[in-house]
């Protein structure tokens, strides 16, 4: 088993990773728990997670999967199934899923009796080594992505990696895309690891040593930046990379595209900006975009989508400051820049090279 701690002081927490995760719950104080997943998610592996938690099959709420579950009202309906079920500030919810779950969970977490504990099970590549660390929560509206939300960080996560051999081939790919993400703006040696390993990883994933080595590695960077900059007042920007591109192609699609889809076009976006700007050398965007590619992630905008609508998308994101697009970009792999204002002429022409 693989620990990584995140060190918030008296709110730090610790992430296990490895097969059997799961039984690692008992670590924490027993509280009552009310376990929150979506209906896949439900069907999988509902009966081992609520026997992990030990609680009453009773007790636990559903809804139905996909992005456009992401509302505040699910987060709304999450409080009042608790309420009725008589929950207290003592308790504690239990995100099982992506990040969508995780993402709902948290913020109903953060705002059920002005507060409660929850921890994070996730059930997703995304999940265990993105969304499901960091404590950031939220919802969309249908102004834009996570435009509603809160920072609370879980008191755990538990990611287990059995969980994740039931994942289809299009899933994984939306792990990998945050996998590749976080390579590209942190560290080199992680992006020539999954050079090396591209084949493998999709067509004979391995999850009793390489994902978990990975997925290790991704929390540690992270938790790293988190532990510095909890709320995003720095470095922790970083960490959108490729984001506010891929942000304004879901909501364009009305998020039927997924994620880690999106982000990955986003951050062939990026690239080529960096490549204008000359930040970012020909050779190295290439290089980004053919592992990309060779992980069966796209590398091009869907040609239903005008550049101008792309960008006028990157408005809404919450991002932006003082009325400036701002964009994350690269100097090199493994080297990134805190977030910076792109001229629309420029992101404009970004996108069209995207072609």
């Amino acid at each position: 088993m693989k620990i990584v701690g995140v060190d918030l002081g008296t709110r730090s927490y610790d992430i296990v990773i490895g097969a059997g995760a799961l039984g690692e719950i008992g670590r924490l104080k027993p509280k009552r728990t009310l376990p929150v997943m979506d209906s896949t998610v439900k069907a999988l592996h509902g009966a081992k997670i609520l026997s992990a938690l030990g609680g009453d099959t009773g007790e636990f709420f559903t809804f139905p999967a996909g992005e456009r579950s992401k509302t505040p009202e699910t987060a709304i309906e999450i409080c009042r199934c608790a309420a009725r079920l008589k929950f207290d500030r003592t308790c504690r919810f239990a995100a099982a899923g992506g990040g969508v779950t995780g993402d709902l969970t948290g913020f109903a977490a953060a705002v059920f009796m002005r507060g409660v504990e929850f921890i994070q099970i996730p059930t997703t590549l995304l999940a265990a080594v993105d969304s499901g660390v960091g404590g950031k929560t939220g919802a969309d509206i249908p102004e834009g992505k996570n435009l509603v939300g809160a920072f609370h960080q879980p008191a755990g996560v538990f990611i287990d990696t059995r969980l994740l051999t039931t994942l289809p081939a299009s899933e994984l790919g939306n792990g990998l895309a945050e996998i590749i993400k976080t390579a590209v703006i942190l560290d080199a040696g992680l992006f020539e690891l999954l050079e090396k390993n591209a084949e493998r990883l999709v067509s004979a994933p391995d999850f009793e040593e390489l994902y978990p080595e990975i997925i290790r590695r991704c929390c540690e960077l992270k938790g790293a930046i988190v532990s510095e900059d909890e709320k995003e007042s720095g470095r922790r920007a970083v960490l959108n990379y490729g984001h506010t591109f891929g942000h304004a192609v879901e909501l364009l699609s009305n998020y039927t595209l997924p994620h880690g889809q999106a982000v990955a076009v986003g951050m062939a976006a990026a690239a080529e900006l960096a490549v204008m700007r000359g930040l970012w050398t020909r050779s190295d965007a290439d290089r980004q975009n053919r592992l990309l590619a060779r992980l069966g992630l796209p590398v091009k905008v869907p040609p239903r989508f005008r550049a101008c609508d792309l960008v006028n998308a990157m408005r809404a994101d919450k991002k932006n400051s003082g009325g400036s697009i701002r964009v994350v970009l690269c100097s090199a792999i493994g080297t990134s820049r805190l977030p910076e204002a792109a001229d629309e002429n420029e992101l404009a022409a970004a996108w069209e090279m995207c072609r």
